[in-house]
């Protein structure tokens, strides 16, 4: 009898898997799955607790939907990628495996990584199909006239949404029951020998059932709303799939599918391709890590902004950290993520700008720290969002664009409903002062219980101003 192995990674889930599906075609062949845990390799990519927790449960969930269909999933686990290849040569000479199927990361100590394990079971006389699937359209296959990567979000935007028109990426089903019926769960997953911290399961359920549930519901009504919705965070109006997406317990070829079936005209109405236009970007920034791999060592797009003066300083990187800035919505923001592993988009925006610009702090410190945090924490769209705010990378926010935080707060949150919700200190301060609330204790003569201001934003942005002409012409 053949063996098909399937080498599970970023892609927990049973609909919609292409390595899975490609593997469980043959209906007589033993299909098993893998999985390695690798504690010291998520340490060294700085994996949030939270979300190592969280595919943890995803994992267990996904035994029991595997082992249904008499798919057995085993689990190991090793300090790094390099163990992580001895292990899957080891079992796939263990079980006699026949052909691997696995699905593409793009990340590029992974790819590597892939390289090596597809170069030894080569010799090992062992069959390897790869898959691009957690992305609709692979890397590579959107460019431009002459044959590059656009470096420029919106023609990427309207080329790939053309390719989309012509023919949208298939969504595969679900493997059959084997012939041999279902498998016992021997042994559940494995728990990691990593810090794993408890994540909020009403906001975020595990398990591709979870997610399933929740992109339907999105899609029917909320989608509909989300061009007015997303950009208030005391209001519930995004899909809150991204965790779904990072880990891989969702693909967006479903999403895709599941919103054109509720509105077939999503992809040219702009009401309804507000939220589409957020996955393209998501592709935007995993087809660049493909086409220039130093984003993945963290390098900066734009060479001349090498050459900027970071500030270096702790006590002020501590505050932005612990929320106690002086700025509500930052302040707010940066709770939220320390408490849920999660943080408003609008808001991600608003405090990466005032690390950057207003504190004059690396950019690469906030988004290790992002990572570190982040339930949803995926590097493409981490160190993308990190970069645009940061005016470093490929079709960024212009160096002279700073977001001032109290406009930013006014306009997002003008009541201070989300601002009281993570600040309660300021809980008695009226809704015309919650943006500037020492401003309304001096003039009542009360004592907050919430700092002052560190910096003063008008002079933050002339330094900041001044630290990027220089480096501009340094270069």
């Amino acid at each position: 009898m053949r063996t098909h192995l399937v080498w599970l990674r970023n892609d927990l889930r049973i609909n919609d898997n292409l390595a899975l599906n490609a593997a469980c075609r043959d209906a007589d062949a033993k299909v098993i799955a893998l999985f390695i845990a690798t504690p010291q390799q998520w340490r060294q990519h700085d994996m949030a607790p939270k979300q190592a927790a969280f595919i943890y449960d995803s994992l267990l969930e996904l035994q029991q939907a595997l082992a249904d269909r008499g798919i057995e999933l085993l689990t190991q686990a090793c300090d790094d990628f390099a163990a992580s290849v001895d292990l899957l040569v080891a079992c796939c000479e263990r079980h006699r495996v026949d052909a691997l199927f696995y699905n593409y990361q793009y990340e590029l100590n992974e790819r590597k990584r892939d390289a090596e394990a597809e170069k030894r079971l080569d010799r090992a006389g062992v069959v390897c199909q790869g898959f691009d699937d957690s992305v609709m359209l692979a890397p590579g296959s959107v460019q431009t006239g002459d044959g590059k990567m656009y470096k420029v979000y919106t023609p990427f935007s309207k080329a790939f949404v053309r390719r989309l028109q012509l023919a949208l990426p298939a969504c595969v089903s679900a493997p059959k029951p084997r012939s041999g019926g279902a498998v016992k769960v021997i042994k559940a997953a494995e728990r990691f020998d990593y810090p794993m911290e408890e994540y909020d399961r009403e906001r975020f359920p595990p398990g591709e059932n979870a997610a399933l549930q929740r992109l339907r519901h999105f899609a029917r009504q909320p989608i509909t709303d989300y061009c007015v919705a997303r950009d208030t965070p005391s209001v519930d109006g995004t899909s809150r799939l991204s965790v779904y997406l990072a880990t891989g317990v969702l693909s967006p070829r479903q999403c895709l599918h599941r919103v054109l079936k509720e509105h077939p005209r999503a992809l040219e109405e702009s009401r309804l391709f507000t939220w589409l236009n957020e996955l393209i970007w998501r592709e935007f920034y995993r087809h660049l890590m493909v086409a220039f791999p130093a984003l993945c060592r963290h390098q900066p797009f734009v060479e001349w902004t090498r050459h900027v003066d970071w500030q270096r300083n702790e006590e002020h990187f501590t505050a932005w950290k612990t929320g106690k800035t002086g700025y509500p919505i930052v302040d707010a923001a940066m709770r939220q993520m320390k408490a849920l592993g999660w943080m408003h988009n609008r808001l991600r925006m608003i405090t990466a700008s005032f690390l950057v610009k207003d504190l004059l702090i690396d950019w690469h410190e906030g988004e290790r720290y992002f990572m570190q945090n982040l339930i949803d924490g995926d590097l493409a769209a981490n160190n993308g969002g990190w970069q645009w705010a940061a005016s470093t990378g490929t079709d960024p926010v212009p160096y002279f664009r700073i977001f001032n935080p109290t406009t930013q707060g006014e306009r997002f949150d003008s009541q201070g409903a989300f601002i009281r919700q993570w600040l309660p200190e300021l809980k008695e301060v009226p809704d015309s002062d919650i943006h500037q609330p020492q401003r309304w204790a001096e003039k009542n003569h009360k004592r907050l219980d919430y700092p002052s201001p560190i910096v003063e934003h008008k002079q933050a942005r002339k330094k900041t101003l001044d630290a990027f002409v220089r480096a501009k012409n340094a270069a």
